[in-house]
């Protein structure tokens, strides 16, 4: 059987313009779990992955709120939290759909937990934007007081910004493994995981950063010995020249057209790229690997080779 790391976009888990209440990401998971059931009654083991980026934001924002009441937590804990609530949403909205398509199988979500390198050169340059925007009197002074970095996000305001390392190992793996083995429906390394480093005792320390879900898909993927890796988004295929008016649309892309499209600027750092660098890294693993990129509702067609862009 055909077994697939599925790695879920923002769409998937929020519906734009909508309130983001508990009750509308739960109604969204619904939607997008008709299609997740589509895949698997297609006949695919199916894995599941998922971004974390607006839950953990409100998480932490709630946190720095709520400070002067109880104590924040830290930014690895509110990682972990946002895992745990998005897994319960997904095991509900999905067990749904399969009970009324007659399907008995369960879905069980991983909190997990993914090394990175603690002397990865991203450390040394925080870029990823998390929580609420501040006046630059504000940020200084949190910057003093909590040692945070902080940095002024595109004319909005000032942002406290954690690093983005890469994933060096998923520490659950063999949990993973375990579920798939036995008919489960796994979901795991959501946000990326949680990220932590390995003191000098071996032991397990969690860290201020954020891991590129993509990336951790990808390494997934591989540790998983997948056959592909389907990344769904907002759009049905990989464009270049996005947005302009000789914009193309691709079916299929090499590895090597994919690198020439990225040094020619193609794809967005905080939006493609990273879905493009995750293919190419998986595709180039081992000899046979595909990774897919499109839409929710085209998934089942893509895998087919009639919908979506295919790396190969």
């Amino acid at each position: 059987m055909t077994k697939l790391v599925i790695a879920l976009g923002g769409n998937a888990l929020q519906e734009a313009g909508q309130p983001a209440t508990a009750e509308n990401q739960l109604l969204v998971v619904e939607k997008t779990s008709e299609y997740i059931a589509d895949i698997i009654e297609a006949g695919y083991t199916a894995i599941l992955a998922h971004g974390n980026g607006p839950q953990v934001g409100r998480i932490v924002l709630q946190n720095e709120y709520a400070n002067p009441i109880t104590p924040a937590l830290p930014f690895d804990v509110c990682g972990a939290m946002s895992q745990g609530y998005i897994g319960y949403h997904m095991q509900q909205g999905l067990e749904k759909v399969l009970r009324k398509r007659g399907n008995k199988k369960r879905v069980a979500t991983v909190v997990t937990q993914v090394v990175v390198d603690k002397n990865d050169p991203k450390f040394q340059n925080p870029s990823k934007p998390i929580g609420p925007f501040y006046t630059e009197e504000e940020a200084m002074a949190i910057a003093k007081e909590k040692n945070y970095v902080m940095k002024e996000d595109a004319g909005r305001g000032w942002r406290r910004v954690v690093a983005s390392p890469m994933p060096v190992e998923i520490v659950e793996l063999d949990a993973v493994k375990c579920l798939v083995d036995n008919g489960f429906i796994a979901i795991t390394v959501g946000g990326g995981g949680i990220p932590v480093i390995k003191n000098e005792n071996g032991d397990y320390e969690g860290t201020a950063a954020v891991i590129d879900k993509d990336l951790a898909s990808e390494k997934l993927a591989e540790d998983l010995d997948a056959d592909a890796l389907v990344i769904l988004t907002a759009v049905e295929q990989v464009c270049i020249n996005f947005g302009k008016p000789d914009q193309k649309a691709l079916s299929t892309m090499t590895v090597a057209e994919a690198r020439r499209y990225i040094e020619e600027g193609h794809f967005a750092p905080g939006s493609m790229l990273p879905k493009i660098e995750a293919a190419i890294k998986f595709v180039e693993s081992k000899p046979g690997r595909k990774a897919v990129i499109t839409s929710l509702d085209k998934a089942v067609l893509a895998l087919n080779g009639d919908a979506g862009t295919t790396i190969m």
